[in-house]
């Protein structure tokens, strides 16, 4: 009897070990396998959606369809970003610069927290949030799931609005 549980417990585990990695050998399918990318190469364009100055490179997906999403943004100095959401979950991690970023449906910078280079936020789908650098260029790698958005709380705050 011994014998058969431990080889229910191995079979367990192994069948265990195969469902936990199908998960990831989807998503790497999905996304079209290995990107392999030095500074250098990344592709900066324009991000009139989030204001003059602003610069956007795509490193994985499409903004615009499903599936994993992952961009750098270029903040200018004093760039800001009125209060928003997201149609999704935000991973944000600070590559140079100091990031801030405050949450709430007002600008208020004495509520935004500093988030200096190493720094990692999390905001949850459909947080309100606003977001500026002050003296110098700020670049922050974002994670998430397309299609993406940015959805200003005020139709009149969006950098499109603003031109007219």
């Amino acid at each position: 009897m011994k014998m058969n549980s431990r080889r229910y417990v191995a079979a367990s585990t192994i069948f265990l070990g195969l469902l936990l990695t199908l998960p990831v050998v989807w998503t790497d399918a999905q996304a079209g396998g290995h990107i392999s990318l030095v500074p250098s190469e990344l592709k900066w364009n324009d991000a009139p959606g989030l204001g003059p100055g602003f610069k956007i490179a795509i490193v994985e997906g499409d903004p615009k369809a499903a599936g994993p999403l992952m961009m750098r943004i270029k903040l200018p100095p004093n760039g800001k970003i009125a209060p928003h959401t997201h149609p999704a979950l935000e991973h944000v991690t600070v590559l140079s610069g100091t990031f801030y970023l405050g949450i709430g449906e007002k600008v208020d910078a004495s509520k935004a927290r500093a988030y200096p280079a190493g720094g990692v936020v999390v905001i949850p789908q459909g947080m309100p949030m606003f977001a500026f650098a002050k003296g110098k260029e700020t670049i922050v790698q974002v994670h998430g799931v397309g299609p993406w958005a940015t959805n200003y709380l005020k139709p009149a705050d969006a950098p499109a609005a603003k031109k007219k």
